[in-house]
């Protein structure tokens, strides 16, 4: 006779998931990372450098486009909730907003309009609203595929791998080809403001064929029926913020942990240009950012097993930490900052703390959302996910907002494309180390008020499917 276990791994909610249809979903976010990575990582600099913003006014326009975020994100996660289109009711918007999104990234990084706020407001609004258009159903399409708990993990490791390979190919390749495409050979003068244009236009492009790629390999399987979500309103966001602790603990990671990147993203750049004054080695530096990925990913699976997800949280964020106090050091101490592998080792050691620790956080988004249905009876993924949404383009919004203002105390000349004060480069300098690091002991402490552990969900899990199995 079957076990109750056997049965409920036969039910609709256990699925395993093929080697093809994980990549499948892995590709949605490499696509994603080929448009959010660049951003993340350039937009700032093209602004300053390329466009002609002073870093103050760019900061308060990444703040001002964060706070249109914090509306439109519920009501893309209730609207996403309530209704099922014909294409399927999270996998649709990969195609149909994905077209829209492609055309407002290639024109965030046209140059035509120069020195224009309003021009830059208008586009970077755009590419907001459409990259949420994604990313909330996308999120919650991941909650979708399966409940299995290993299956999440094998999904996530795959997911995290494809995510950093976009994130080394802008990494390493954007500078390469927009340095190769100016006339001048740089990427951070008003000269460069065509090839930065074509290098989107070649990105985003192949982003969107990514996010179709994706479509076409995933099936929602795992979701609550029509009839059930057509009350769903915004303001369930804030019930369940409120009663689903476990949602508030993440929450509070994502702010922390998407702030930390983010800013020590935005000012790698600038850190290379004018810190170590090795600018050919950007690319480098930039790719070492992803690489760790290609490494330890696979592994993840087999680490939290051995150790536990709570303690491999801290492992790798005591990595991490470790690896900006050695770039901190090399940095400051001439006999070692003449050494550009001493950086690049530095910056591998403290990518390794971050690509495994942020990566797998992802994973506890689907934790999250089994434990408001098991507690409401409601399983709104795409609220969560507006939820978390909100919270990572918080900790986005003062990667934006915390270096434009930074550069702006310290002086920095956006006109000088080689050198700088010693003062604004002390000021690039806390911007690629000391405060990620801080940003990283505040996220060690929030992660470890998460209560989830995997015995506790894979028992709400069964409870869950046990309540449709009796109804």
């Amino acid at each position: 006779m079957e076990s109750r276990e056997q049965t409920l791994t036969e039910t609709k909610g256990f699925y395993k998931l093929s080697l093809l249809q994980r990549i499948g979903f892995g590709s949605g976010d490499l696509a994603q990372n080929l448009i959010y990575q660049t951003v993340a990582q350039y937009l700032l600099l093209f602004y300053t450098n390329v466009y002609g913003l002073p870093a103050a006014t760019a900061a308060i326009m990444f703040l001002i486009v964060r706070l249109v975020d914090v509306v439109w994100d519920p009501l893309v996660g209730a609207f996403v909730d309530k209704h099922n289109p014909t294409l399927g009711k999270y996998r649709s918007y990969l195609v149909l907003g994905g077209i829209p999104l492609t055309g407002f990234a290639i024109l965030c990084f046209w140059n035509g309009y120069s020195g224009s706020l309003l021009y830059a407001y208008i586009t970077y609004v755009g590419l907001s609203m459409c990259y949420t258009l994604i990313n909330v159903p996308y999120g919650a399409l991941n909650a979708s595929l399966t409940r299995d708990t290993d299956e999440i993990t094998k999904l996530t490791s795959i997911r995290m791998f494809l995510a950093n390979l976009g994130g080394l190919a802008v990494a390493y390749g954007i500078p390469i080809i927009v340095k190769s495409l100016s006339p001048d050979g740089k990427i951070n003068s008003s000269e460069s403001g065509n090839a930065w244009f074509i290098t989107m236009t070649i990105y985003a492009v192949t982003g969107l064929a990514l996010l179709i790629f994706c479509y076409t390999q995933t099936k929602e399987r795992v979701v609550m029926a029509e009839s059930e979500t057509s009350q769903v309103k915004v303001s369930d966001l804030w019930k369940e913020f409120k009663h689903n602790r476990p949602l508030r603990v993440l929450a509070f990671f994502f702010v922390t942990a998407f702030a930390m990147m983010a800013i020590g993203n935005s000012a790698g750049s600038y850190y290379m240009i004018y810190n170590v004054q090795a600018p050919d080695w950007l690319p480098y530096f930039a790719a070492l950012g992803s690489i760790p990925a290609f490494i330890f990913m696979p592994m993840v699976p087999a680490i939290k097993r051995t150790i536990g997800k709570k303690q491999m949280f801290y492992v790798f964020l005591s990595i991490a930490i470790f690896g900006m106090a050695l770039l901190y050091a090399i940095s400051i101490i001439p006999a070692l900052k003449a050494h550009v592998w001493l950086v690049l080792v530095a910056q591998f050691v403290k990518s390794t703390g971050v690509i495994v620790a942020t990566g797998y956080m992802w994973a506890l988004v689907p934790e999250v959302i089994s434990y408001g249905e098991h507690t409401t009876g409601k399983r709104i993924s795409g609220i969560v996910n507006a939820l978390t949404g909100i919270f990572f383009k918080a900790g986005m919004a003062l990667g934006g907002v915390v270096p434009g203002f930074v550069l702006a105390f310290v002086g920095f000349d956006e006109k000088n494309t080689v050198t700088q004060s010693a003062f604004a480069q002390q000021g690039i300098l806390w911007l690629v180390a000391v405060i990620p690091a801080i940003l990283l002991l505040l996220a060690m402490f929030i992660i470890s008020k998460y209560e989830l552990e995997d015995s506790v969900i894979d028992k709400i899990n069964i409870e869950i499917e046990e309540r449709h199995l009796n109804n």
